[in-house]
């Protein structure tokens, strides 16, 4: 039986991995993730730091400890978290802790509910105060993105059916589409591949892609943007996703997308074989 010798990473491989990795730490270093981090763990901290569990807290054996009640919720905020970073499949630090930072937030807000009203109150304000001055860093670095006109969509996708193809259909006006257009260009910079390519059609302007693809541009419209995967030349699957002639409401959030196309496994799949070999969405498949 012949043994297979490990395959050692080359000098550009782990320079890539560690000048991703600095990068990852840089960008904690920004106040959404510090003050974020710092209302995550805030209970935990004046709960079994003194002197300000002894201040904030009714005296007690269990003062300065946490009693089962908080035991279990805070056990409970690992599960959901875990769970959650698991389905979407986040293996990035960033994305773990963004992840899990409004799960943590809403578990600190109810125990301090629980142990003083008062405190509830303060932390919930600070929340809110949060989440409307200091919103997540939007994505500012490069694209790799080929933007098609016309009738050159269906002429790239019949050229080469090797490609894995993720074209976002949007409308220059449609402020869904503007605000999704950060997260586009960080999803292609983060899995494009020569044979995952990311793509993008502007059907305000060539309303005939626009119904070819089945997609209402008008300004009612609710497949304003519209994500579709094309395999080997034919659509494998979109978000919104249609049901039965109905749209189906879809947020257009960076990790929602990596798990309705399961986009970690796709790219490393891609990566590996040059052909990629036909894989069962989770969701986002198209109504027949």
């Amino acid at each position: 039986m012949a043994w297979k010798i490990p395959k050692i990473p080359t000098f550009r491989e782990a320079f890539e991995f560690n000048e991703k990795t600095k990068g990852e730490l840089r960008q904690l270093l920004k106040p959404y993730y510090i003050i974020n981090l710092i209302l995550a763990f805030s209970f935990l901290f004046v709960k079994l730091t003194r002197p300000f569990c002894e201040l904030l807290f009714a005296p007690g054996p269990e003062a300065c400890e946490l009693d089962m009640r908080e035991t279990e919720i805070l056990f409970f905020l690992a599960v959901v978290v875990m769970i959650r970073s698991r389905k979407t499949g986040n293996i990035s630090l960033v994305a773990y802790l963004s992840s899990g930072f409004m799960y943590a937030k809403c578990a600190n807000m109810i125990l301090f509910f629980m142990a003083d009203p008062r405190l509830g109150l303060v932390y919930t304000i600070l929340f809110l105060l949060q989440g409307m001055m200091l919103p997540e860093p939007t994505y500012k670095g490069p694209e790799n993105i080929v933007y098609f006109r016309g009738n050159s969509l269906s002429e790239e996708l019949n050229r080469d059916k090797n490609v894995v193809w993720m074209v976002t259909f949007y409308a220059a006006w449609s402020p869904a589409c503007i605000d999704f257009t950060n997260i586009f260009a960080k999803l292609s910079n983060d899995y494009g591949l020569p044979n995952l390519k990311f793509g993008k059609v502007d059907v305000g302007r060539f309303a005939d892609v626009a119904e070819e693809y089945h997609i209402n541009a008008s300004s009612l419209s609710r497949q304003l943007p519209t994500l579709i995967m094309f395999q080997e030349g034919k659509e494998l699957g979109r978000v919104p996703a249609i049901v039965n002639g109905k749209v189906q409401k879809f947020f257009f959030k960076e990790e929602d997308i990596v798990n309705a196309f399961d986009l970690n496994n796709l790219y490393k799949k891609c990566k590996e074989d040059k052909k990629f070999v036909p894989f069962e969405l989770k969701e986002a498949k198209k109504d027949k």
